[in-house]
C-alpha cells in the first residue's frame, strides 16, 4: 500500500557574493592567461588525445573556456556561515509548510562542511530555530539530498514522525584559495525542505542507491595553517578523478535511475521531468545522452552557480518549480552522486509544494 510522503515545502538560501569570471580576469589576469596550465584545466581535461566516454565527448565544448563553462558563483561574505544560509532556508520552509517550530518532529542537516570542527550544524541549527526536537546530521557528500529525502520520507511512512525538515548546506569557497583556478568551480549555498503527507499518490513511489566507492581517495582535507598560523582545511583533488567519474559515471546513471523508475512502476519516458546533481556545466548533457531524454525535461542552473555539492539539486529542483516546469502531480525523477559515498535517485508524483522566496 502506498503511503503519499514526500516534499511539503521548498527553499534555497544563497550566500551575499556574487563572483562573475570577469572578477577573476581582473584581479588575476596572468593566472587566467596561463590557466590551461593550473589545476581547473588540469583536472578537467581528456586523458588521451580523444574523448574515451561519453562523460569526456560532452566536456569537449569546454575545454577552450579556461572556467570549463562556470559563469557565476556565490560566495561567502564577510561574516556569514554555513549556518547562517541553513537558518534562512530552514525558516523559509518551515513557514512555507504553516506550520510552527513545534511542529517539526526531527531535523536532519547535511554541511559540507559544519561550521566547527567535530560537530555537525543539526543541533546548532535545532538551536537558532527553537526547535525541542532531535538533530541529526547525515553525511552523503553530494548525494546528500536524495538520501535525506528517502530516509525523512521513510521515517514518516513507518508513523515514527510526521514531519521532517531536512536542511542541506556546502560551502566550497572556504576550502580553496582565491588564488587557486579551483575557486573557479565552486560556490556555496543551502536548501532545505519539510517532508511530510501528501495528497493520495503523491509522494515518494521509487528509490534506488548504490555505493561510489570507485571514487574513494579521490577528494581528499588536508590541513594547513594561514600566515597567522590559523588551522584551516584545504582541497585536494586527485589528479585521475576525472577520468574515473567519467569512465564510471554513465553506470552509476543507469543504475540508479531505471531501478528507481521499476521500483515506481513505471518508466523513464513516464517522468515528466528530471532534476540533477549539475556537478559540471557539462553534466546535464551527459544525462541526457546516457538516458536519452528530452532535452525540455531537465533544467541546468551550474552556469549561474557553480558547483554547490549537494545543494545543485535542490537549486535545479527549486527553479525548475519556479519556473513552473514541475507543476502538482508531475512524475519527477532526483538523481545525485557524491565521491566515496552513494549515487542514488527517487521518483516521486510532486505535490502542492510551497516554495521560499527566489533568491536574488
Amino acid at each position: 500500500m502506498h503511503i503519499p510522503v514526500g516534499i511539503r515545502s521548498l527553499a534555497v538560501s544563497l550566500p551575499s557574493v556574487i563572483r562573475t569570471n570577469s572578477y577573476y580576469q581582473g584581479k588575476y589576469p596572468e593566472l587566467v592567461a596561463k590557466a590551461e596550465s593550473k589545476t581547473l584545466c588540469r583536472l578537467m581535461s581528456l586523458t588521451e588525445s580523444t574523448p574515451s566516454n561519453d562523460f569526456e565527448l560532452e566536456m569537449m565544448p569546454y575545454l577552450k573556456d579556461p572556467f570549463r563553462g562556470t559563469v557565476e558563483r556565490r560566495i561567502l561574505g564577510e561574516g556569514e556561515t554555513a549556518l547562517n544560509l541553513e537558518y534562512r532556508a530552514a525558516k523559509e520552509a518551515i513557514d512555507g509548510a504553516k506550520l510552527s517550530p513545534s511542529d517539526v518532529n526531527l531535523i536532519i542537516v547535511s554541511s559540507f562542511l559544519p561550521d566547527q570542527l567535530g560537530f555537525g550544524n543539526a543541533a546548532f541549527l535545532a538551536r537558532e530555530l527553537g526547535l525541542k526536537c532531535g538533530a541529526w546530521n547525515l553525511d552523503a557528500c553530494c548525494c546528500s539530498a536524495p538520501v535525506a529525502l528517502e530516509t525523512a520520507s521513510a521515517l514518516v511512512q513507518a508513523g515514527t514522525y510526521r514531519n521532517v525538515l531536512v536542511v542541506i548546506s556546502c560551502t566550497y569557497s572556504r576550502l580553496v584559495d582565491e588564488d587557486d583556478t579551483l575557486s573557479w568551480f565552486f560556490g556555496d549555498g543551502a536548501g532545505a525542505f519539510v517532508v511530510g503527507s501528501l495528497s493520495v499518490n503523491q509522494g515518494i513511489l521509487g528509490t534506488k542507491a548504490i555505493n561510489t566507492s570507485v571514487l574513494c581517495d579521490k577528494l581528499n582535507l588536508k590541513v594547513t595553517e594561514d600566515e597567522k598560523g590559523n588551522q584551516r582545511f584545504r582541497l585536494q583533488i586527485a589528479k585521475d578523478t576525472n577520468k574515473v567519474i567519467g569512465d564510471n559515471s554513465a553506470q552509476m546513471l543507469r543504475a540508479c535511475c531505471e531501478g528507481a523508475v521499476a521500483g515506481a512502476g513505471v518508466t523513464l519516458d513516464d517522468i515528466d521531468f528530471f532534476v540533477f546533481t549539475t556537478a559540471t556545466a557539462w553534466f546535464i548533457d551527459f544525462c541526457i545522452r546516457v538516458l536519452k531524454i528530452d532535452p525540455k525535461r531537465t533544467i541546468n542552473y551550474y552556469p549561474q552557480y557553480a558547483n554547490m555539492g549537494a545543494v545543485l539539486t535542490l537549486v535545479n529542483l527549486y527553479h525548475a518549480a519556479q519556473l513552473g516546469k514541475i507543476r502538482e502531480n508531475n512524475l519527477v525523477l532526483m538523481y545525485g552522486f557524491g565521491t566515496a559515498s552513494s549515487a542514488a535517485a527517487t521518483v516521486m508524483r510532486w505535490g502542492d509544494v510551497a516554495l521560499g522566496t527566489l533568491p536574488q
